[in-house]
């Protein structure tokens, strides 16, 4: 069994209005693994980025995507280059992780206890899909977010949101062939 769900949204001030100067969204979410639950108060943009990411690769020790699947608060986006294709995810090493591997059309999660689930691929990617599409339904219906002011991280934000889309679209396309 595989389950992601956030349980409440909010800002790093979490004080309830929305901060239109905050560009990282975050929230509690509650993952179940197999028996395993796990629960953390974390940043959900790039909680949503990283599950994306695991659609096509594995995130484990040896290829570890950008820190913990569900980081905590600290993180800084960078651009990987020019294009603003992708972004770089950096921030405190603090989190809750668990390893994502690929198997054909099965994937197998371990946490950090040991617990290993194999579930298909399809109901893996419904629920990440489910995921990232509230994250994105969040952002639309907050006001616009400002662009930063520092000048190195005023590119990490398009790049954050350019692979998003990306990400997002290959998977529709997928679900089309």
């Amino acid at each position: 069994m595989f389950q992601i769900e956030i349980t409440r949204f909010g800002w790093v001030l979490d004080d309830g209005k929305d901060d239109p100067t905050d560009q990282c969204l975050h929230g509690h979410v509650r993952v179940q693994i197999g028996d395993e639950t796990l629960e953390d108060d974390c940043t959900v943009s790039s909680t949503g980025l990283l599950l994306l990411r695991t659609l096509t690769e594995d995130h484990t020790e040896l290829n570890v995507m950008g820190n913990q699947m569900l980081p905590n608060h600290g993180f800084n986006m960078f651009a990987a280059d020019d294009t603003l294709q992708t972004v770089l995810l950096d921030g405190d090493p603090y989190g809750t992780d668990w390893a994502v591997r690929h198997d054909g059309n099965v994937i197998e999660l371990e946490t950090m206890n040991g617990t290993i689930e194999r579930v298909p691929f399809a109901r893996y990617r419904e629920q990440v899909l489910q995921f990232v599409d509230r994250v994105e339904a969040y952002y639309r219906a907050c006001q616009p977010k400002a662009t930063p002011e520092e000048e190195w991280n005023r590119d990490g934000w398009p790049a954050f949101w350019n692979e998003w889309h990306r990400r997002r679209e290959q998977e529709n396309r997928r679900n089309c062939s």
